[in-house]
């Protein structure tokens, strides 16, 4: 265990031996004359020995004084440089944590054209259930799935989380083929469905004005997010609930089709959330403004 001095004491002194002053340090150091002073009496009588020779109202080093002040400044010039790193970096690096599902269907497809605009940034993609500390610095902003608000921080809706029936071109040609005629809603409660038993489809033959009460719950596929569930379609799985803002590139490469418009909601949305006292932090600005623009731009991303 150290056996230090009162470190505020310390750096009073370090202050008026730099300066040669005792005024000039009390105004570096935001403090009184009278503050100053008491704190190098304080030291003075912890190392048994004067530090300054006080005459004419000014004050003079002693020996012990002029060895230990280079010393000091010294470590504290370290202690600054330390410090001036790590906000270097953090300001050099921007976290964001977000759910795997929007991460993968949506922001990385994005996340590129971010980098070129702003080269001097890296980004650090956080993904995870968990919510994510943002008052306590565990990333710089959060993207969020829910209904909002989170108390305490500040929230902006991003993209409503909408759902409608999707497959492969492939799997909806062989299930036409077989109908001899256009698919209807109705005919999807006899279909494979992956994850049947989500309460969005319920919710989504609901506005499609299908009574789905008594519809057979096959054993399809379950799966834990829409990023899997996606995929797993265009695996030919069978027919899959997705949100069509995060699959718009899939749709325009022929990957999904979505053979109907109609859209059901179940009040979700995806959130921009950040701490409040780090809104005007620069990165964070810069990431949000970019984010909002890539909203309202919507489409699909060129990735040729």
């Amino acid at each position: 265990m150290r056996n230090l001095p009162p470190l505020a004491a310390v750096r009073v002194f370090e202050a008026a031996a730099r300066r040669e002053s005792f005024t000039a340090a009390a105004v570096e150091l935001g403090m009184t004359q009278a503050a100053v002073s008491y704190q190098i009496k304080a030291l003075e009588e912890r190392l048994g020995s004067a530090l300054f020779v006080r005459a004419r109202g000014r004050v003079v080093l002693t020996l012990l004084g002029a060895r230990l002040q280079p010393a000091l400044s010294g470590a504290f010039d370290a202690i600054a440089q330390a410090f001036l790193v790590n906000r270097e970096g953090d300001a050099a690096l921007l976290t964001v944590a977000t759910t795997f599902t929007f991460a993968n269907t949506w922001l990385s497809w994005r996340l590129g054209g971010f980098q070129v605009d702003h080269p001097d940034l890296a980004v650090r993609l956080a993904t995870g259930t968990r919510l994510t500390d943002l008052v306590a610095g565990e990333a710089d902003v959060a993207i969020r799935a829910g209904v909002g608000p989170w108390p305490g921080l500040d929230a902006v809706p991003l993209i409503t989380i909408d759902f409608a029936p999707m497959c492969t071109p492939s799997c909806l040609a062989r299930v036409e083929g077989k109908l001899g005629r256009p698919l209807l809603p109705a005919d999807l409660t006899t279909q494979p469905l992956i994850s049947p038993d989500d309460e969005w489809w319920d919710m989504w033959f609901a506005a499609a004005g299908v009574e789905s009460a008594g519809r057979p719950r096959t054993a399809g596929l379950r799966l834990d997010s829409q990023a899997d569930e996606g995929h797993a379609a265009m695996g030919r799985q069978g027919f899959v609930l997705l949100t069509p803002a995060f699959w718009k590139n899939d749709i325009a490469d022929g990957r999904l089709v979505q053979p109907f418009a109609l859209t059901a909601n179940a009040g979700y949305r995806y959130w921009l959330v950040t701490a409040p006292a780090r809104r005007g932090v620069p990165k964070i600005k810069r990431f949000r403004e970019w984010l909002f623009l890539q909203v309202t731009a919507g489409g699909p991303v060129d990735s040729s």
